[in-house]
């Protein structure tokens, strides 16, 4: 009789870094909603995912039932395209809550096609107002006053912010709680990653004290290149287990579902982009950052 060792246990899955990967459960749902977690996302270079997972954690977030509101907070208004407004035809967008006091919400803020999830939308006004905040008194605070209406009907705020470090993005930073850095996985978006942390801790000092890095994501992942793999190794180096596990790959389909003006959640929802963001949901719920 032939005795057969026993089958080795299988190995633990790891992340591109090669940490434990751990088990995010899907969150508790919600009975009631707010006060909200403000999250920036920003980089100031473009072309790194910032829109993409604006768009794609608002609804993988909403679709765990959480209340989500996504703030367009670039003229180019990318992120209102994306889903399914046209900018030239808004009226009111977030410039008029900038810049019109006591401003009403209600013709400003848009349901969307996914459940719990709202945008606040944006067009080419907004780059008006980076030149007519200039001469306003606390000018970097703008955006956090006009927020403040708003932030008990949510439990997520997402300020998808335009590829700067200028007054609009501070007003951003100086109304978050949090920041999400998506980087892609090049060098020379590594680069810009410590600027981009010198300004963050610069709003906290003087600003926000409040303002932490939620995360930093690495986006347009291929793990097939060595140039990839190489990247996200030294953005571990250098900023730890600020380094979220999740990653997001580099696929096609997330144009496509910015063409169908969806997002990949519910336009591919088995689609491995889908999949990653709803991972990257689970992962901010459990870390505290999108409770």
């Amino acid at each position: 009789m032939t005795s057969h060792a026993p089958d080795a246990p299988p190995a633990p899955a790891t992340d591109p870094v090669g940490r434990p990967l751990p088990e995010f459960a899907d969150p508790v749902r919600l009975e009631s909603h707010g006060p909200a977690r403000i999250i920036a996302l920003c980089n100031q270079k473009g072309g790194v995912g910032k829109t993409t997972t604006t768009i794609n954690l608002g609804a993988a977030l909403a679709g765990y039932g959480r209340k989500v509101l996504i703030v367009d907070f670039d003229p180019q208004g990318a992120a209102s395209v994306g889903l399914g407004a046209n900018p030239h035809e808004l009226d009111r967008t977030v410039y008029n809550l900038l810049m019109e006091r006591n401003a009403s919400l209600d013709d400003m803020v848009h349901p969307t096609a996914v459940p719990n999830l709202d945008l606040l939308p944006a067009n080419i006004d907004l780059s008006a107002a980076e030149v007519q905040l200039v001469g306003e008194v606390a000018r970097e605070s703008i955006l956090s006053r006009a927020m403040r209406p708003l932030e008990d009907a949510y439990d997520v705020i997402l300020v998808d912010c335009q590829p700067s470090l200028g007054l609009l993005t501070v007003n951003a930073l100086t109304a978050a709680h949090g920041v999400l850095i998506p980087l892609e996985c090049e060098f020379f978006a590594l680069r810009g990653a410590a600027l981009l942390v010198e300004t963050i801790e610069k709003v906290r000092d003087r600003l926000n004290p409040r303002l932490e890095v939620d995360g930093i994501l690495a986006t347009m992942y291929d793990p097939r290149t060595l140039h990839s793999r190489e990247v996200i190794a030294r953005v571990h180096e250098a900023f730890g287990d600020q380094l979220l596990h999740t990653v997001i790959g580099r696929t096609v389909k997330f144009p496509d579902s910015s063409v169908a003006a969806e997002p990949i959640t519910t336009y591919a929802p088995t689609h491995s982009g889908a999949v990653a963001y709803r991972q990257l949901a689970r992962e901010l719920v459990a870390r505290g950052d999108a409770a």
